[in-house]
C-alpha cells in the first residue's frame, strides 16, 4: 500500500473521530454535570485534539508533500483556504470547552458543576462548521475555486 494512501486514510479517519467526538461532547453536556463526567468529556475532548493534531499533520503532509496533486494545486485555491479557516476557527473556538473540562474535572467524583450554556453552544458551532468541511472537500476534488 503506498505512502499516499496511509495518509489519505489516517486523514479521512481522523475527521471521522474528530466528529464523533464532537457530537458525543454535545449529546453528553447537560447543564449540571458531575466532575466524573466532566472527567470523561476530558477524556472525548483529549481523543478530539488528538485527531485533530493528526488530521492537522497527515493534510500538512499531503499538502506540501510529494504526495498526490502538487502543493500548488491546493495553494491556488480559494476553497482550500476557505476549508483552512473553517479549521482554525472550529480551532479556536473548541479551546473554551477544553479549558472548562479541564478546570472542572477533578475533585469529588459526586460534586455536582454547573455548566455554562456558552459550553454547549460553542460545540454546536464546531458542529455546525464541521459539516461545511465534505461539501468544500468534494468542491476541491473536482478543481472548483483553482485559479492555476
Amino acid at each position: 500500500m503506498s505512502a499516499e494512501i496511509l495518509l489519505r486514510y489516517l486523514h479521512f479517519l481522523s475527521i471521522i473521530v474528530i466528529t464523533a467526538t464532537l457530537a458525543s461532547e454535545y449529546v453528553l453536556v447537560k447543564d449540571n454535570l458531575t466532575k466524573k463526567e466532566i472527567s470523561r468529556l476530558s477524556f472525548i475532548d483529549l481523543i478530539y485534539g488528538l485527531a485533530s493534531i493528526t488530521v492537522f499533520a497527515a493534510g500538512l503532509t499531503l499538502w506540501l508533500g510529494e504526495y498526490g496533486k502538487p502543493a500548488e494545486w491546493y495553494s491556488k485555491n480559494w476553497i482550500f483556504h476557505l476549508k483552512l479557516t473553517i479549521l482554525v476557527v472550529i480551532g479556536l473556538i473548541s479551546i473554551y470547552p477544553t479549558i472548562f473540562f479541564l478546570k472542572n474535572r477533578k475533585g469529588d467524583g459526586e460534586a455536582l458543576v454547573s455548566v455554562p450554556k456558552n459550553i454547549k453552544r460553542a460545540i454546536g458551532i464546531e458542529l455546525i462548521l464541521l459539516a461545511a468541511i465534505p461539501i468544500l472537500a468534494g468542491l476541491m476534488a473536482k478543481g472548483i475555486g483553482l485559479s492555476l
